[in-house]
């Protein structure tokens, strides 16, 4: 039987996404290029007794997200650069808080407004150190349509299994483009839901690191009265300033995402093997960078592609053994340099690096690419 196929935009792929993935909350406020999402899901939660409720700003949107998780709801926002500036505080207390929520960010130029209809990668360290304090953070950036709807239910499953917020990062050029999406049938790609407490409602601690590294999470409603706080904590709930509990609870909440990050981590690599010069690029930019390895390797250079499918964790030891193999990595991206420092930082002078950068609202072109290869080379 012939699966079903459709033509979607990216972000309406982010949706049924969402909904494959079992999201049963939406809380948002419409900020282009991202309110595609919002209006499919407007429409398709309720179809599937969920929730859909606009905001009076990005703030209160976070804290609705951040509140239905916290009753067993899976729970989803989506925006841009500027809206997730305005989530900083409540993303930081989903992460002490350990509460699962997947913000979608479909990135445009900036800072400030920027450009709004225009596309942008400048929000890749932003996923990462946006939020104060010392805290993990996962990260996607899918480059197609299809992509965007697989990587999207695979956000769910990491902010279920880790217990935290994972941001899926796609830029206004894929947000906004159509392609054909192939639908997976139900059951096709895995699911993962949170860990429940085993113990009596008695005997239940929302952070009980006993339980191992993702104590399990009760529901509110569900019988189980626990604490949530924005403050540092005992296994308990309730605050805490001892300090080795302080430290204990600190150094968790980032084994948990550094010590899987084989289960986190995901990257595709085309012609790497005996590459000499690797183009490093993700998102839509990724799509330009394949196209030039095809020309490149036409003109008798021999040129890979690594794309990471996840960002943050940053996927260190493979950027590492490519610096080692090859004699130059090219990092493109619509920013004026983010990723290229964290390549340099692992490749640790093993090779040269250079950079293709834009941030003219217009995306980066393979020639753009394909001229810098041949000049640091």
């Amino acid at each position: 039987m012939a699966k079903k196929v459709a033509l979607l935009q990216g972000n309406e792929a982010c949706a049924l996404g969402a909904v494959y993935a079992g999201a049963k909350f939406f809380g948002g406020y419409p900020i282009t290029p991202s309110t595609e999402v919002a209006e499919v899901l407007s429409a398709e939660l309720p179809k599937v007794g969920g929730k859909f409720i606009q905001m009076e700003d990005e703030i209160g949107a976070m804290a609705a997200i951040i509140g239905a998780s916290l009753t067993g709801a899976k729970s989803i926002t989506a925006t841009s650069g500027p809206g997730v500036s305005l989530k900083q505080e409540l993303i930081g207390y989903a992460c002490i808080a350990e509460t699962p929520c997947v913000i979608i960010n479909v990135m445009r130029g900036g800072p400030s407004t920027g450009m709004p209809t225009g596309p942008g990668q400048s929000d890749v360290m932003q996923a990462r150190w946006g939020t104060h304090g010392d805290h993990a953070a996962i990260a996607l950036v899918p480059n197609s349509c299809q992509e965007i709807f697989e990587e999207t239910v695979r956000a769910f499953n990491l902010s279920e299994k880790y217990r935290m917020p994972v941001q899926v990062l796609f830029d206004e050029i894929v947000g906004h483009m159509r392609e054909r999406i192939v639908f997976p049938e139900p059951g096709e790609l895995e699911i993962i839901d949170r860990q429940p407490p085993s113990v009596s409602p008695a005997d239940y601690k929302p952070y009980d690191s006993s339980k191992g590294q993702v104590p399990p999470l009760a529901a509110f409603g569900s019988g189980y009265k626990f604490h949530v706080t924005g403050l540092n904590k005992a296994d308990d709930g309730f605050p805490t300033t001892k300090a080795e509990l302080v430290d204990a609870e600190e150094r968790r909440q980032i084994d948990k995402v550094m010590d899987n990050v084989d289960d986190i981590l995901k990257n595709e690599e085309y012609l790497t093997d005996d590459a000499e010069v690797i183009i490093w690029a993700y998102g839509s930019t990724s799509r330009s960078a394949r196209y030039a390895v095809n020309k490149l390797r036409e003109d008798g250079i021999k040129a890979g592609l690594f794309r990471p499918l996840t960002i943050w964790p940053f996927p260190e030891a493979r950027t590492a053994e490519l610096a080692k193999q090859c004699k130059a990595i090219i990092v493109a991206e619509m920013n004026l340099g983010q990723m290229i420092y964290e390549v340099e930082r692992v490749s640790k002078g093993d090779c040269a690096i250079g950079g293709v950068f834009r941030v003219d609202g217009e995306p980066i072109n393979p020639g753009q690419i394909v001229d810098k290869v041949k000049e640091v080379l």
